[in-house]
């Protein structure tokens, strides 16, 4: 007993992933816990039954692991399931596709897979040669779609809800990287793609 109770403790994404069982295509939505810039993202767009997202990626098996496809730190990369879900503390939730659009799911992950290495896009900004999560799922599921979108952009804001204030986190952030705030230009984040019609949240890991 006393076992069990240290691989639970070491290994808590193990034992909650046994209710589900992830199939190519899912996305996996993340509260993600990186201080100020998260809770920034967080606030201005309201996730699946309110819950709040700063991160996702994009399910993948390779031979026997899963791998999250996702756009972070410098690069699109893969992660193992095990390190993507290192990033927080709270429950990650899946997505999947409904029936009718799982056709989708493999040139989109092919088309994800050919961006590996491709810039993490920092001046968030929508078609500028380099990715942000969401972003790069956004791509992918329009290039499966012949071209046509398949989820939405909407007009990013970075003010503080209620406001016509810039959250401070965000006017430090593009003074550090000398760019303008890209306010109302098209985009996405997690939590808007979360409350998607072409998904079913099936539960949490």
């Amino acid at each position: 007993m006393k076992r069990l109770f240290y691989i639970l403790i070491l290994f808590p994404f193990i034992a909650a992933a046994q209710n589900i069982k992830l199939q190519d295509g899912d996305l996996i939505f993340q509260d993600m816990d990186c201080g100020p810039l998260c809770d920034a993202i967080e606030a201005v767009t309201e996730g699946y039954k309110g819950h709040d997202f700063s991160h996702m990626g994009l399910v993948y098996h390779r031979n026997d692991t899963i791998y999250i496809i996702e756009a972070a730190g410098s690069a699109v990369r893969l992660n193992t399931l095990e390190n993507f879900s290192k990033n927080t503390k709270k429950p990650m939730y899946i997505g999947r596709l409904k029936k009718q659009y799982s056709r989708l799911i493999q040139p989109a992950i092919d088309f994800s897979l050919k961006q590996l290495g491709v810039p993490y896009d920092d001046e968030y900004v929508y078609n500028n040669g380099s990715y942000y999560c969401s972003e790069l799922i956004y791509d992918a599921f329009m290039f499966a779609n012949g071209g046509k979108p398949f989820f939405q952009l909407f007009p990013m804001t970075y003010k503080q809800p209620g406001t016509n204030d810039f959250f401070p986190a965000w006017v430090d952030y593009y003074k550090a990287i000398g760019k303008e705030i890209p306010e109302g230009k098209p985009g996405c984040n997690p939590g808007g793609l979360s409350v998607s019609d072409k998904i079913t949240i099936i539960g949490t890991l």
